[in-house]
């Protein structure tokens, strides 16, 4: 009886998770009036957490979750009616008038995929598909596959009319996948609607996307582990203390399958058509705005160490963490007081 009570709970929770409602878990047992301070729930395809450091009112979570799923109605690749899904059905046919978030979360990928000369671009939906990593489909697709689905990337062939909110892709069989940005969007969303109800002091956590509002109650900062690309989760190479910011971190670990004893990792080059292949281990980005640090973490990983640096230098209030293959760790200036190495498996080295 409790072997089938384990399977009857498991079945329930794929089907929930399966048709987009997001499951709830409680935690610090602190609901005498309907008050908590945590909430977990399951959107945008991962594991999504929003921590205060005071008990609020259960209504209050459930209005930022209610904002998060609007966000993945409008811009998931898994919802048949979602505004993405209809800019991708109308390629190479005809504008598609969406929302003003769905509008301005398109230009900023776009944005990042003109500063990375291509190297992050959200039209990479074609050659994500091929791949499938993730999924129980996931395979390395032939050559010519891969070309076929290289011909319809290029973030120059989507067209953005501000007057009217529109997008239009210009070829058939283009793809835009804002997998890459939208969860980054979507914390500033959260941490706005906080701030708008005197939250100010709070950790908004979207599969790893962390935003720190605040202190932890304690200090006046927020202590954010930095995730070991070696080990697949909750092991960290250091501690980085940070107060209004975001942490936002790629890496190898994070989706990937192997095949014929090679492992293939979700970041994919949209030139070369494979995974991308460089010295890194993973990028962590620090920003005030989520969507901005979402955006980067790929693009600088794609971009390389010595690449990836010297763009992080030229960009006003943004750093970044380097873990490469070697069990090195290369922080930005801005970040040398804040982050503190507690792995002795990792070096901390200059860029």
């Amino acid at each position: 009886m409790k072997k089938l009570k384990n399977v009857i709970v498991i079945v329930l929770s794929i089907i929930v998770i399966a048709i987009g409602i997001y499951t709830v878990i409680e935690k610090n047992n602190k609901l005498k009036d309907g008050a908590i301070t945590e909430k977990t729930g399951f959107l945008l395809g991962t594991v999504i957490q929003i921590k205060l450091i005071e008990p609020q009112p259960e209504e209050l979570f459930n209005g930022a979750f209610s904002l998060i799923q609007d966000i993945e109605n409008k811009m998931s690749i898994n919802i048949e009616d979602s505004e993405v899904i209809r800019i991708n059905e109308n390629a190479g046919k005809s504008y598609v008038q969406v929302s003003p978030e769905t509008y301005y979360v398109i230009e900023r990928g776009k944005h990042y995929s003109e500063l990375s000369n291509g190297r992050f671009d959200i039209s990479i939906g074609p050659l994500v598909n091929l791949w499938g990593i993730g999924s129980e489909n996931a395979k390395v697709p032939t050559q010519n596959e891969i070309e076929a689905a290289l011909s319809k990337i290029d973030y120059k062939d989507i067209l953005l009319n501000e007057s009217d909110k529109s997008v239009m892709l210009a070829k058939e069989g283009m793809i835009i996948d804002l997998g890459g940005i939208a969860k980054g969007y979507a914390a500033d969303v959260i941490a706005d609607y906080l701030k708008s109800k005197n939250i100010n002091n709070a950790i908004i956590d979207l599969g790893g996307n962390v935003l720190a509002l605040g202190g932890n109650g304690k200090t006046d900062r927020w202590n954010i582990g930095i995730q070991d690309p070696f080990e697949v989760r909750n092991e960290y190479i250091g501690i980085l203390g940070i107060k209004d910011k975001t942490v936002v971190t790629s890496g190898v670990y994070e989706r990937f399958f192997t095949e014929n004893g090679k492992r293939y990792h979700h970041i994919l080059d949209p030139f070369a058509g494979f995974p991308v292949e460089n010295s890194l281990m993973s990028v962590s980005i620090v920003a005030d705005k989520s969507i901005d640090g979402d955006g980067l973490s790929t693009t600088v990983f794609a971009l390389g160490l010595e690449e990836g640096a010297k763009l992080i230098e030229k960009l006003d209030g943004i750093e970044a963490i380097f873990v490469d293959k070697d069990k090195n760790v290369y922080a930005t200036k801005g970040l040398k007081d804040s982050l503190k190495i507690t792995n002795d498996k990792f070096t901390e080295k200059d860029i």
